[in-house]
């Protein structure tokens, strides 16, 4: 997938960078049954209306897409791949041979429609969108949607658009994985994963180029606390008067003050 620009005859449209989305599947008429329609709620609560979530409201309505995060075995050719609004990473329909349906995962990058991805337990063919047990893979290698040692059938790390861990050292009964964070943490070598990077890496490069755009994703206006009311926030009222930066309920942002004014 490529940025494109668009020309600018708006102001909207003048710093806009969009991802070309044509190599994607326009319609899907195989998967009816998994999509899943959810109440939003868009940030209030759903027995007396208050706004439990900050900054969340309105958007365009949206289905869920029923995505596998399972371990279960699988050997599949990917038919098409799709935009999934509830996320930005792409998602793939698959079709399995063994059990002769259809699911969906998530798309990793470099594999395209009419790829063969797998997930077993023993090493067999390591190839880009194969899932298998992370001792099966060499060190060095990048993967991605990792499951935790606590968590087995939960998919746990790198599941964001062009995220992915990275194997560091392997041993007998532990295996090194920095996350996409940079943080080295210690798994099991029971612990599934699935070769290659996440699709749509270039999504950090999108610029929306105006508002109206962040209202249609479901995202309202953030507002500093000097411009609210007193009532609203500690440092509203305009009058803070040497007061340290604390959230709307009074507790410190900036951590807890060290220094001795006297």
């Amino acid at each position: 997938m490529k940025l494109i620009k668009l020309n600018p005859t708006t102001n909207g449209t003048r710093h806009q960078l969009n991802i070309k989305k044509s190599l994607l599947s326009k319609t899907n008429k195989l998967l009816k049954n998994s999509i899943v329609g959810f109440k939003k709620f868009s940030g209030r609560s759903a027995l007396n209306g208050k706004i439990s979530v900050w900054h969340k409201g309105s958007g365009c309505k949206s289905n869920f897409r029923k995505i596998n995060f399972t371990n279960s075995s699988f050997k599949s050719i990917v038919i098409c791949i799709m935009y999934d609004p509830n996320r930005n990473s792409f998602i793939s329909l698959n079709f399995d041979f063994k059990n002769n349906y259809f699911f969906q995962t998530l798309s990793t990058n470099f594999v395209y429609p009419g790829s063969l991805i797998s997930c077993t337990s023993f090493s067999n063919e390591l190839s880009l969108g194969n899932r298998t047990k992370l001792q099966n893979i060499p060190t060095g290698s990048l993967v991605h949607s990792l499951t935790n040692s606590f968590m087995v059938d939960k998919v746990c790390f790198a599941r964001s658009a062009g995220t992915f861990c990275q194997i560091l050292q392997k041993s007998s009964n532990l295996i090194k994985v920095r996350l996409p964070s940079g943080k080295i943490i210690d798994l099991l070598p029971s612990v599934y994963g699935t070769i290659g990077v996440l699709s749509n890496a270039k999504h950090n490069l999108v610029c929306l180029g105006k508002a109206g755009r962040n209202r249609l994703l479901g995202k309202r206006p953030t507002v500093r606390g000097v411009a609210m009311n007193p009532v609203d926030h500690p440092h509203g009222g305009r009058t803070n008067g040497g007061r340290p930066s604390v959230t709307p309920w009074g507790i410190p942002t900036k951590g807890k003050p060290t220094v001795n004014k006297k």
